[in-house]
């Protein structure tokens, strides 16, 4: 593990004496264009699926925290949409999303994979991040276990030189791998020491303040996405209507009702998810129940209907009514 360290092994090889050092808590957010790692990286360090990882851009619509508990600090992931060049009302939306949960937030991590030369995309958005004065920044090369030691070192001194380019200084740069857990307990080691003074301000078993709701939309959503990829980019919106308890259950099996739509922006849409003879919307039903069901912990009867609300995208009425 030393070796695949940025900077010398200091405090987290072993923990102090029991010192009376004050509890931290407070908000990161990892940023960084699509397939950086953002998502894993959330996982690998909450220890439990909690954001949606998706091969497109731009799947996770909302706030989703994943919780770090730690003795010394609790650490709230905030999951911001990607920063795009918007081309549409829900694109420029996302941007405002994203800037003002910057200003907010007490660490940003900036995440670039090992195996990608720092590209135009990565540019804009460190530029943004210049911009943003006061937040300290950790540079995480991600997607580590993919490359050999001379190609991670020649992207640790192209982001660190990216930086002062731009007139800053990373707080820190840490590659990791998430899939192979190498460094993920460093970066928290890390970031910890970057967050204000306070007590926990989530009770230790939470592991995301999303309500289940949203989150098992997401869930939906991205199952619906599989096998799409190219065809409904994003205008696929999940709105969950209810989660009942199946009555008339006995306690020990219990059965929770979960009816919810899937909203697309054309009648011409409908037929690629729904699927010949339905079997597209059937697979998807399926393939979500499970992680629907891993997530809540109980048996789950999914009612899936396919539904069309014309261009949500670019309608603020629409927008609102679809959780945006």
């Amino acid at each position: 593990m030393g070796a695949m360290s940025a900077r010398p092994n200091h405090e987290s090889a072993a923990p102090p004496a029991e010192t009376t050092s004050p509890h931290r808590a407070g908000f990161a957010c990892f940023v960084g264009r699509p397939n950086a790692g953002k998502s894993t990286l959330t996982n690998a360090l909450v220890g439990q699926k909690v954001a949606i990882t998706s091969n497109r851009p731009q799947t996770t619509r909302h706030t989703v925290r994943g919780i770090v508990h730690r003795d010394d600090a609790q650490l709230i992931l905030v999951d911001t949409p990607g920063l795009h060049k918007p081309r549409t009302l829900l694109g420029e939306r996302l941007n405002d999303v994203v800037r003002t949960t910057w200003a907010e937030v007490d660490v940003i991590g900036f995440c670039l994979p090992a195996d990608q030369k720092l590209g135009p995309g990565d540019k804009y958005i460190v530029k943004e991040l210049a911009g943003i004065r006061k937040t300290p920044k950790i540079a995480i090369i991600t997607k580590t276990d993919l490359v050999d030691s001379k190609t991670l070192a020649e992207q640790l001194l192209a982001v660190s030189a990216l930086a002062q380019e731009l007139g800053f200084e990373w707080a820190e740069i840490v590659p990791v791998s998430a899939v192979a857990d190498q460094q993920v307990g460093l970066l928290a080691d890390l970031i910890a020491p970057l967050l204000p003074e306070s007590p926990p301000l989530y009770p230790e078993g939470d592991l995301t303040d999303e309500p289940e709701m949203v989150m098992v939309a997401e869930l939906i959503r991205e199952a619906a996405l599989e096998g799409v990829r190219d065809e409904l980019p994003h205008s696929i919106a999940v709105v969950v209507e209810e989660m009942l308890p199946r009555e008339d259950r006995p306690a020990d099996k219990p059965l929770l009702d979960i009816h919810a739509n899937v909203y697309i922006e054309r009648p011409s849409q409908k037929g690629i998810i729904i699927g010949p003879k339905g079997k597209r919307l059937k697979d998807v039903g399926t393939k979500s129940r499970k992680h629907i069901e891993a997530l809540l912990g109980t048996p789950v009867y999914l009612d899936l209907h396919v539904k069309v609300a014309k261009d949500w995208q670019r309608d603020p009425k629409q927008l609102r009514k679809l959780g945006f």
